[in-house]
């Protein structure tokens, strides 16, 4: 693999900035958000790099690596292994240099991110059941066409290109306490942390990785490599198996500390984005938030603190799940089950009583046929949505008081 960089300092990461070419990239806003900041009584600044060109800071690294290769290199093309973020990065970079561009993705990659990264004029090849089944792929392709094979994370010019990142924040806001950080394979935040330590050594950089994947925090307390074999989480763009080396390195030298989050806690930092800022992120996006809205019981108050929205290109049919569970997280969403005698009337009574608390169905699903329904009767799941969780308190006491027999289903 070519190396160009050795040394990743804050000069390389300022240089990257200015090859970084204007109309490839934008400088995405850093926002003070007052509903984040009431939350968590301290100063919270959302950094929307879910706002950035293909949805996500991946394409700045991609943009780095590939402005500093040679005229012969960019006649030759690039190929890339992603299922995701990574993917449209190097498309999208490919084609503002008017570069052949090729994608390996795994067989089971979704048609959406499929679609956008052919969007951006990439030969998109399936192959393999896996990340690392494609990668390998990839590395193939480079070695038999000649390419120059783009990797997500684990280089010079990837990190520097994110490390981009780091010096917009202090570009705009100097006065910083913390910094949190989605951690995958360790490129975002060794960059970032690079370029904000290098500056002001004062800031604390805290990397935020998804409790299934745990592969830099692992990796830093046993002071190796570590392999993460089984997992699942919502948040794919970070569920990375095993880190970077060279990201390893780095983040033990300039991160203060690693955390995790939970996906019940991201879900409902999306669900919040959403209906308080009107902001769309991928659930690796939201994870830097998450975990500080979570643990906002634990933090000092009166900070000013950075979270990364990394991305924010998430499957529509993930996104409403979220507003699902979003809803029923905060209250605002029951669902029940009730058994009725099957006979004429006993539904109706039902929904008259769900209209005195005036609360609206949103979904009514009649079940007579399934094993768990006795014969005679019906059994009826109802989806209501509320105002609050008062208001289902309300709901409740009616049913108690005319003995309808309920369950709630979580």
């Amino acid at each position: 693999m070519r190396i160009k960089i050795f040394n990743i300092d804050l000069n390389s990461i300022k240089e990257a900035q200015k090859l970084m070419p204007k109309s490839s990239i934008r400088k995405v806003d850093l926002i003070r958000s007052n509903t984040f900041s009431e939350i968590c009584c301290n100063n919270i600044f959302l950094k929307l790099e879910c706002y950035q060109k293909t949805g996500s800071f991946k394409v700045r690294g991609a943009a780095t690596m590939i402005e500093r290769l040679s005229d012969q290199e960019k006649r030759n093309g690039v190929v890339a292994a992603s299922a995701g973020n990574h993917a449209q990065g190097v498309a999208y970079a490919s084609s503002m240099n008017k570069m052949a561009c090729t994608i390996v993705m795994p067989k089971n990659a979704s048609p959406a991110k499929i679609a956008a990264t052919k969007s951006y004029g990439a030969n998109v090849i399936l192959e393999g059941n896996n990340y690392d089944e494609s990668s390998d792929y990839a590395y193939k392709v480079a070695r038999l066409e000649g390419k120059t094979l783009i990797p997500a994370f684990d280089h010079p010019d990837i990190i520097a290109g994110q490390g981009t990142v780091g010096l917009e924040i202090l570009e705009d806001l100097r006065e910083i306490d913390e910094i949190y950080v989605p951690i995958g394979g360790g490129g975002l935040i060794a960059g970032t942390a690079i370029a904000v330590k290098s500056m002001n050594p004062k800031i604390k950089v805290i990397g935020v990785e998804s409790v299934a994947y745990p592969s830099m925090k692992q990796s830093i307390k046993m002071g190796k490599i570590c392999n993460i074999q089984n997992g699942y989480t919502i948040a794919d763009g970070i569920s990375v198996k095993s880190p970077g080396r060279l990201t390893f390195e780095l983040i033990k030298k300039y991160v203060d500390d690693v955390v995790v989050v939970d996906d019940l806690s991201i879900v409902k930092t999306m669900f919040l984005l959403m209906e308080r800022s009107k902001i769309v992120t991928e659930p690796a996006g939201a994870a830097s938030l998450a975990y500080i809205i979570s643990n906002r019981q634990h933090l000092s108050k009166h900070k000013n603190i950075v979270s990364i929205l990394s991305g924010g290109n998430v499957d529509m049919y993930l996104l409403g799940q979220v507003v699902a569970k979003g809803l029923m997280q905060t209250g605002r969403m029951i669902k029940l089950f009730i058994e009725l005698r099957d006979r004429p009337g006993e539904l109706k009574n039902i929904v008259d009583e769900i209209a005195k608390a005036n609360v609206n169905i949103v979904e009514v699903v009649h079940d007579r046929l399934s094993s768990n329904i006795s014969a005679g009767t019906a059994g009826v799941y109802l989806s209501l949505e509320l105002e609050n969780r008062e208001q289902s308190h309300v709901l409740i006491k009616l049913f108690d008081k005319h003995k309808i027999k309920y369950k709630l289903i979580e």
